[in-house]
């Protein structure tokens, strides 16, 4: 098994691809500061299920797959800011956000897991 068999990895990667797309969108795409910032934290999701998977101390998976399920919060939290305040974006966000809760509900069980190879 590969961290790209990982549901939650999988299901990351997906939200980074729908995140660039909502990021490229009009007239969104000339807040750089919000796109930046919303690529990074869902990207980050991503890239730390995957650098946890890889990890061989269980501590340290813990850790990378807690990042990612922080990552989470930050990308909702970014996206009802874009919701706030690019209404004509506001649907995307909003199923967006329903994507990232999926995700983390994907991650809290990985780390429920790992935890349980803890003992």
């Amino acid at each position: 098994m590969t961290f790209e068999d990982l549901e939650s990895w999988q299901c990351s990667r997906k939200l980074v691809s729908l995140v660039y797309r909502l990021s490229r969108s009009e007239p969104m795409c000339r807040d750089f500061g919000i796109c930046n910032q919303l690529q990074r934290a869902a990207v980050s999701v991503m890239s730390n299920i995957a650098e946890g998977f890889e990890r061989t101390h269980l501590s340290e998976k813990l850790q990378f797959y807690n990042v990612a399920r922080g990552s989470t919060a930050e990308v909702r939290s970014l996206l009802y800011a874009v919701e706030d305040n690019f209404p004509s974006n506001g649907r995307d966000a909003a199923e967006l956000r329903g994507h990232v809760i999926t995700i983390g509900k994907l991650l809290s069980g990985l780390i429920r897991s790992t935890e349980r190879r803890k003992l």
